[in-house]
Parts: structure tokens; sequence; C-alpha cells
């Protein structure tokens, strides 16, 4: 028998959390609402959703708050909803390493088809039973969908850890933005593959000695990043 897989909806605004709510639920997800910030971390520790459709705007406590709170817990995936034309929001949104984010208005089925995805990639797990990728002081276990470096977790989120554990199965091999995009995210609408670099950025934060001259998540210029080990 499946498991039936929890999904936290947040957002203010009834009409909307209650059709996406409804959507879900078609799909064979079981879907919780939280009305605000406060709610939705409330509901995040009771009731472990396997991921969560954040809106920006909440009250109480601000989306982007929300979503740094749950970061801090565990890498649960999350997709942000954003007003049309809120820039700032969906770049600050990807530095703190949402997995996805839908623009307002959006259509129902588009989001829960993107919550499908993302929770697919996450049961995914690649590893090939070789054991944990290392490089350094870096461990990267697959199978566990943990890095650790001297030990101790890196903390990294969803899309952090994919990128990662994408570059370390493949070192030394150099590639291009657009072939990152493909690999880690695979989704069309993303049409500027600056979240590559955001995402390179906090990942060399959390893994390298000295984020400004790595070691091992480097640059190759005109190309793209590649992993040296």
């Amino acid at each position: 028998m499946a498991v039936t897989r929890t999904v936290l909806v947040v957002d203010d605004e009834r009409t909307i959390a209650d059709v996406v709510a409804r959507y879900l639920e078609r799909d064979g997800y079981r879907a919780v609402i939280a009305r605000d910030g406060q709610e939705a971390i409330e509901l995040a520790e009771r009731e472990a959703p396997d991921a969560v459709i954040l809106d920006v705007m909440l009250p109480r406590l601000d989306g982007l708050h929300v979503m740094a709170l749950l970061r801090r817990k565990r890498p649960v995936p999350i997709i942000l909803l954003t007003a049309k034309g809120e820039e700032s929001d969906r770049i600050a949104g990807l530095k703190l390493g949402a997995d996805d984010y839908v623009v307002k208005p959006f259509s129902p089925g588009e989001l829960v088809a993107r919550v499908g995805a993302v929770l697919r990639r996450v049961a995914a797990a690649p590893g090939d039973g070789d054991g944990p990728l290392r490089f350094g002081d870096v461990e990267v276990d697959e199978t566990a969908r943990t890095c650790t470096v001297g030990g101790r977790d890196a903390a990294l989120t969803t899309k952090e850890f994919e990128l990662l554990a994408h570059l370390a199965r493949n070192p030394g091999r150099a590639f291009s933005r657009d072939e990152l995009m493909d690999a880690v995210w695979r989704y069309p609408h993303y049409s500027n593959t600056a979240t590559v670099t955001v995402h390179v950025r906090r990942v060399r934060n959390k893994i390298e000695e000295n984020p400004l001259e790595p070691r091992h998540l480097v640059t190759v210029w005109g190309v793209g990043y590649k992993l040296e080990p």
C-alpha cells in the first residue's frame, strides 16, 4: 500500500489555500493548511510534512522567515508562491534554498505536478550501492541524503544536496549552468541560470574551508563548474 505524502499549504488567502488543498487531495496527497507564518511553524513541527507550499506574503511571520526557520529543522522541499513582479522575493527565496517558485495567479494542477516532481527527486536518492562519495573531509551519502564536513552535518537544503551530489558523481567533469539546470532543477520555466550561481555559492559556504578560494567546487571560466576531489 502506497504511503500518503503530507503537504503543508501556507497561504492567508482562504480560497487559494482551499483550492490547492483540494487539488492535492485529488492527486492522493494529504493536505494540511496554515493561514499565517506562526501557524505554519507549529503545523510543520506537529505534522512533519513531506513538502511545503509557502506563500511569501503572510501575516505574523513572512514566508521567507518561515522558510529559514523550517530549514533549521530539516531539509523539507519548499515551493514558494510569489506575486507577479516580486522578483526580489523570488531571488531571496532561491538564496535561502527554495526548491521551486510559482507566480500568482497560477494553475493548481501545475503546482501539484511540481510538488510531485520535487518529491520524486527526493525519493530517487541515486546512490549505486558503492557507499558515500568522499573528497577531502567532505562526505556525501546519497542513500541517507546527508553531507558532512569533518564529521559535522553541513545542513544542505534539498536543492543544494542534489547539486553537490550530481557534481560529486562526476568528479573532474565541467558542467555548464544550462546542464546543471537540466540535471538538478529539471523545470523548463527556469530561464535564468543565475540560480545555479546562487546555489553554488551557498554550497561553497557550507563545505569549503575558504569559500572565496574553493578547493573542491571550482569555477571553470567560460563553462560553468566542476567538482575537484
